[in-house]
């Protein structure tokens, strides 16, 4: 085998291995892009919905605690923060959940890593 010839070689898989690489730097890039999509349209969403919830519910505690003002204002009161505190906390463990359940970031680009590595093994 002539000089030229390795160095055809060498250049071809040179130029393979650059091409692979930026194959997995575009993946990369995209799943980078995807998740702050992601990430962005849920934190707009969680926070119109928290802020029309609790917006909601402070004024659903203000008309309960005036209807019955006269009477059982101290256990309303009560009732109110015992109820407010148990959501806030099933929603807490509802995000955490979800928040677990989550699908790894570059998972997409790990896995085609993987296959490489094992390509080249």
């Amino acid at each position: 085998m002539s000089v030229e010839a390795m160095l055809s070689s060498v250049k071809s898989i040179g130029s393979t291995a650059l091409e692979i690489i930026e194959t997995r730097l575009e993946l990369f890039s995209s799943d980078i892009q995807i998740g702050w999509q992601r990430l962005l349209s849920v934190l707009v969403l969680v926070i119109v919905a928290l802020f029309s919830v609790l917006f909601g519910l402070v004024l659903l505690a203000i008309l309960i605690v005036v209807l019955y003002w006269d009477t059982h204002r101290v256990l309303v009161l009560s009732l109110m923060t015992g109820g407010f505190l148990s959501i806030g906390i099933i929603l807490a463990l509802f995000v955490r959940a979800q928040m677990n359940a989550m699908p790894k970031l570059f998972e997409a680009s790990l896995g085609e890593l993987a296959k490489d590595r094992d390509h080249l093994a």
